[in-house]
């Protein structure tokens, strides 16, 4: 059976909508009379299953204690549930931040099986090699760019963390976000992108004799992108927390510290989309295993450099909050050097991906869609970080990084060669 929507009231007069599948019907909104409700479900009011309530506004909760009154499931907000003075066992409150955690994890879904399809064919559009590579930087400077700005964006925001801070305090960039997802949605709506390696209507389906998995140049490159992307979210990440910190345990900053460290953070993607666009430049004359190689060692160098120096050893670095604008902060050294990481890893995701896919010919789309199961590395190691921090604190969670990036050191000198070489690709 259809599901149907009626729309009983959009605007700022009152909202309601129905959504009904002829047995049963759920009610979204209170924002109108209630005996108009009644009308719009022929006054079979008993095939109601409840009535979520999404916030506090008239036009979306006017009529809500009229529905409690009727012996609805309520759902709402709690804050809808005191100001509506709602009642009873029927009545209950939706859980905070419940909904961003899911539509948080379809995102991730979506931007995952995308970039399963762009980094393949950026490689392939390029012909491989160092050309490849360059195409791949390119489109990771752009990635990039909005990685400069969203945490500048949030940390303006928000301002100084407190008790108080809710996601509704970031919901202008989430509508940003909204818009962005409709227009990549309108523009590869009308875009035809070639899929050479699609298989003809009626051509039986070729059954491999090895898989990615066959070639140890592959193999250590998964595990080199599940710790890369892990190092790549955790060096922002736990300074960010570092910063926002006003605790002895953290940098001390007594004001808007998340706002400063979102400001700081942006500067580690800016210099990320710095780095991807040099990289672009020069990765068809300069191979990606010696960018791999310079880009680990001089990380090392940087992450080193963080940990050992006390934290009253401060530097000027730019600050953003909405109420003064950009201005220069006193943070520790450590955030500089944490900061410049972003040129380093900026280049790690192209060349270990052109190295790990380089001489699998006809194998190569199967291992892309493997290494885009590894940015589950982003969600794992930065867990593992946080919990080493709180444990022996900030600065001591980065030796899991060192160890990170020492075996992306490895990787370039040692386990980027193909040794696979016996196995056909054509």
């Amino acid at each position: 059976m259809g599901m149907e929507l009626r729309v009983l009231g959009s605007s700022s007069s009152g909202n309601c909508y129905i959504l009904d599948n002829g047995n049963e019907a759920l009610i979204i909104e209170a924002g109108i009379r209630f005996i108009d409700v009644k009308k719009a479900l022929d006054f079979n009011i008993r095939k109601v299953v409840g009535c979520l309530i999404t916030h506090q506004h008239n036009d979306h909760a006017k009529y809500a204690k009229a529905m409690v009154d009727c012996g609805f499931h309520v759902l709402a907000l709690p804050e809808v549930i005191e100001s509506k003075e709602l009642k009873g066992s029927r009545v209950k409150a939706i859980k905070i931040g419940s909904g961003y955690l899911l539509g948080a994890f379809i995102c991730g879904f979506c931007v995952c099986m995308l970039n399963t399809v762009v980094n393949p064919m950026l490689n392939l559009l390029g012909g491989g090699g160092n050309k490849g590579n360059q195409l791949i930087q390119t489109g990771g400077a752009l990635n990039s760019l909005s990685g400069t700005l969203t945490p500048l964006f949030v940390g303006a925001l928000i301002g100084t963390v407190t008790s108080s801070t809710a996601m509704s305090d970031v919901a202008p960039l989430l509508f940003v976000a909204m818009g962005v997802f409709v227009a990549a949605f309108i523009v590869i709506s009308f875009v035809a992108i070639p899929e050479p390696h699609l298989q003809k209507g009626g051509v039986k389906k070729e059954k491999f004799s090895h898989s990615p998995w066959s070639f140890r140049h592959t193999l250590l490159g998964v595990i080199g992108i599940f710790i890369y992307v892990g190092i790549e979210i955790g060096i922002p990440g736990t300074l960010n927390f570092y910063l926002a910190d006003s605790s002895d345990k953290g940098a001390g900053i007594m004001m808007n510290g998340a706002a400063i460290g979102g400001a700081i953070a942006a500067i580690y993607w800016l210099l990320m989309l710095v780095g991807r666009t040099a990289s672009s430049a020069i990765s068809g004359k300069v191979s990606s295993r010696a960018q791999l190689i310079v880009v680990s060692a001089t990380a090392i160098i940087f992450v080193l450099i963080a940990i050992f120096t006390p934290k009253d050893v401060t530097v000027s670095m730019p600050g953003y909050t909405v109420g003064e604008g950009f201005m220069m902060a006193q943070v520790p050294v450590s955030a500089l050097f944490l900061v410049l990481c972003g040129l380093c890893t900026s280049v790690m995701w192209g060349g270990i991906f052109n190295l790990a896919v380089e001489g699998l010919g006809k194998y190569t789309a199967q291992a892309s869609g493997i290494f885009m199961m590894m940015v589950v590395g982003g969600g794992v190691l930065p867990l593992i970080q946080q919990s080493i921090s709180d444990s022996v604190g900030y600065m001591a969670s980065y030796w899991l990084i060192i160890a990170a990036l020492a075996y992306l050191l490895f990787y370039g000198l040692v386990g980027c060669k193909n040794v696979n070489k016996d196995i056909p690709v054509e």
